[in-house]
């Protein structure tokens, strides 16, 4: 059974009897130092007044047992309040035993709901594509691998259509469906016809418009206080915005079987059974909320849930606002190929696997900046060469690094093993955890490995009964995270020497911290992947 930190605050909690939760989890090094769990001393004071917390209740602590409860060392009263130690050694090999399942996330024993991604973005050429509506994109895509992973069935609509579109996405590694036929419209038009609000006059319409339908009706039956403008009055209906409706109908009403994780379509396939999620810059939001009234207006079979996923907007420090997303990633791929011109003295541009590595670079560098700050904040993004710095500690650059890092690592002891300096990897069974003292040892597993599945499960999830219009999403949490773990794990790498001296009476502590850095490396892989990130080896 996995260990969680979830299930570990749930039975803590429970112990101290009814009322609301009172622990928190550690994360802070020189907290780490004396203990794992905190009931902080106003929070009992509030639930026992000022006695102290009954005995009973302590040595029920420190004999928690259950599923995903990690073994308890000590309960004691701090001035800070009940602190409580892990058994640090047995809770190493709880999880480096079984690190294959800390490394992935949560798969839910039956399929979750059936999600529409929505992104309007798409829809044009990438010539014109705003950063705010590439950060949208780059939303999407990270949403859709989360719920991809949680087993959540889902559709990406639009299919893109501009020719350019699918080599630019392609390079930024994000994976969208492109276009094979246009959906019906028929239907859509007749409903449509029949709602017109009848023109004065041909003239008063601009090309290609059918006419306008009024939605003020709908705005006020769906209620004001659910997040629709106000003035949201009427919708000029257009051949394009009918094939817009037609494409979103066909995902809802044809959902095919997801090929990529084998899952048919639910029993309950029906419209109300699946939620549709439009990921919009803030600049598109008014156009959107048009779109949802009129499919509501012109399709009885519309989802009941239509969501807004609004993404702020993105500020350039010292550039015009007129910097399109290809210049942006042109941008960040000269900086990137410069730098790495200047630390090897050469330039490196007809080689063509270290071409690779510098798109990806830049690839990661823009996802990092994109994606860590929350969706719904507004984005103020430093255009300067620094960003791509390795030695930066919030790029996408560094982390990239240190995931070359450690494959170096790995590469240098196959190399040594081979040579005979050292022995084959042993069964982890046959590790001896206990040596794993190094504060900066716990400071990974506690605050990296352990919690991954619980925030993977974060990132994957939509509030779909949350009343309203808008919903948020944490997205920005996985990079977050790769970026804590990195710098955590580059101090302790800069500070320890793994690969010691071929002497058979330090092998027990070198394969104790191979075998924690394997599950390290794991947990970067799987982060990574759900950016659509390769692992690099070298850099």
């Amino acid at each position: 059974m996995r260990l969680g930190v979830e299930e570990m605050l749930g039975a803590l909690n429970a112990a101290l009897g009814p009322g609301g939760p009172v622990w928190f989890k550690e994360t802070r090094a020189r907290h780490l130092r004396v203990r794992d769990f905190l009931a902080p001393r106003r929070a009992l004071e509030a639930r026992f007044g000022d006695d102290q917390v009954p005995e009973r209740v302590v040595h029920a602590i420190v004999g928690l047992q259950g599923p995903g409860v990690a073994p308890v060392l000590s309960c004691a009263p701090t001035p800070a309040g009940l602190a409580l130690q892990l058994r640090r050694s047995a809770v190493f090999e709880r999880v480096l035993g079984a690190v294959a399942a800390y490394a992935a996330p949560i798969v839910p024993a039956a399929p979750g709901p059936r999600v529409v991604l929505h992104c309007p973005a798409l829809r044009g050429s990438p010539c014109a594509l705003r950063l705010s509506q590439l950060r949208a994109v780059l939303v999407a895509d990270h949403l859709a691998r989360a719920l991809h992973a949680h087993r959540v069935s889902v559709r990406l609509v639009p299919a893109v259509r501009d020719p350019h579109m699918p080599t630019f996405l392609q390079q930024l590694r994000v994976d969208w469906p492109a276009a094979s036929e246009r959906a019906a419209t028929e239907a859509l038009r007749s409903r449509a016809l029949a709602e017109l609000t009848p023109a004065r006059n041909a003239e008063a319409l601009p090309p290609g418009a059918l006419g306008r339908v009024y939605l003020k009706e709908l705005v006020d039956e769906r209620g004001r206080t659910t997040g629709y403008d106000p003035n949201l009055d009427s919708c000029l209906v257009t051949e394009d915005l009918l094939a817009v409706l037609a494409e979103l109908q066909q995902a809802v009403q044809d959902w095919a079987e997801d090929s990529s994780l084998g899952l048919a379509a639910a029993p309950d396939a029906g419209a109300d059974s699946c939620m549709v999620v439009h990921v919009v810059s803030c600049e598109e939001e008014f156009q959107q909320q048009k779109l949802d009234l009129l499919w509501w207006k012109l399709d009885d079979q519309a989802p009941l849930r239509q969501k807004h996923l609004v993404c702020g907007p993105v500020k350039v420090a010292g550039a015009p606002g007129t910097l399109t997303a290809p210049e942006y990633y042109e941008l960040r791929h000269a900086q990137v190929c410069k730098a790495s011109a200047l630390k090897r003295s050469r330039d490196l541009a007809q080689d063509s696997a270290w071409m690779e590595i510098f798109r990806v670079l830049s690839v990661a560098t823009i996802k990092f900046e994109m994606l860590s700050t929350a969706p719904q904040s507004q984005l103020l993004l430093a255009l300067a060469d620094s960003s791509i710095s390795t030695k930066g500690t919030k790029s996408g650059t560094f982390v990239m690094y240190n995931c070359a890092r450690l494959a170096t690592l790995f590469e240098s002891y196959k190399c040594s093993m081979e040579q005979g300096l050292y022995p084959s990897f042993p069964p982890v069974s046959s590790l001896d955890f206990s040596l794993l003292h190094d504060e900066g040892e716990w400071l990974l597993l506690f605050n990296s490995i352990l919690p991954f599945p619980d925030l993977l499960s974060q990132t994957a999830a939509l509030p779909c009964t949350a009343p309203g219009l808008h919903i948020t999403v944490r997205t920005e949490m996985v990079c977050k995270f790769l970026v804590q773990l990195s710098m955590d794990f580059s101090s302790y790498y800069n500070r320890v020497h793994i690969l010691g001296e071929p002497r058979p009476h330090l092998f027990g502590q070198m394969f104790a911290r191979l075998q924690l850095l394997r599950a390290v490396r794991e947990v970067l892989h799987t982060g990574l992947a759900m950016l659509g990130l390769p692992p690099l080896s070298h850099i």
